[in-house]
């Protein structure tokens, strides 16, 4: 007979909670403001997933999704997560447009980031039609998070070694005035690079003097230090040579 997975909240640490709440920027005017936290740290709340993920309905679930506390949103994030790993490809569809339908939950940077890249990704690198509309019309959003989902839900696409998603974001992207989506879209560009360096060099070469600082400094990362400080120098019309580029 099934029963009921124990509440999240039992696991509740109050002092954590107060510095996860600093830490996610909950003050008033700031990104994650309104947000609450139990103060659950994530291998904790991992434990809990996998050892109560099959007491958590669709409807638990729902109710998780629309929690005041982040980490039980996240909760619901990973069950989707779980999922998704183990489903065909039809149901890794069906989870990405429920994730799509439930966005709203996705609400700060690390629901993003340890959710979309299994969620969205494989859908979009597979171009389903529905996600590669969502990818553009969440790009193309004016809310702060649509956008840091759309420049997430390229990561799929570059471990596969597809960078046509991920450098149309960072071209769309450039005159963002967002540090988070600056400091996302130049850490997948970072990725995209590790993989295949004359990727990067090639953007670079087009764009390195329009990129905001933090967004550079996040692509060059792991680049030569003397190559790093030629792009920080580099001005607007700079394109270094070919053979540089085919590097």
């Amino acid at each position: 007979m099934r029963t009921t997975a124990p509440s999240l909240r039992l696991l509740a640490n109050p002092a954590r909670a107060r510095t996860n709440a600093g830490f996610f920027k909950t003050g008033p005017g700031q990104y994650g403001e309104g947000d609450r936290f139990l103060g659950i740290p994530m291998p904790v709340l991992r434990e809990y997933i996998k050892s109560h993920r099959e007491l958590l309905t669709p409807e638990r679930q729902k109710s998780l999704l629309k929690s005041p506390y982040h980490e039980e949103r996240m909760a619901a994030l990973l069950v989707w997560v779980a999922e998704s790993e183990e489903s065909t490809e039809a149901g890794q569809d069906r989870i990405a447009r429920l994730f799509l339908k439930n966005k709203r939950s996705a609400n700060n940077w690390d629901l993003i980031d340890v959710s979309v890249p299994d969620l969205l990704g494989p859908p979009l690198y597979r171009r389903t039609p529905f996600m590669v509309t969502a990818f553009r019309k969440l790009l193309g959003s004016k809310n702060l998070w649509d956008r840091r989902i759309a420049i997430l839900s390229t990561f799929h696409s570059i471990r596969n070694h597809d960078f046509e998603y991920i450098l149309f974001a960072c071209e769309t992207v450039l005159g963002d005035r967002e540090d988070l989506i600056h400091k996302a879209s130049g850490w997948l560009l970072r990725e995209a690079g590790k993989r295949r360096p004359a990727v990067l060099r090639k953007f670079l070469s087009k764009n390195s003097g329009r990129m905001p600082r933090t967004m550079l400094r996040y692509a060059i990362e792991r680049l030569p230090e003397a190559e790093r400080k030629r792009w920080l120098r580099a001005p607007a019309s700079l394109h270094f040579t070919p053979d540089l580029i085919r590097k």
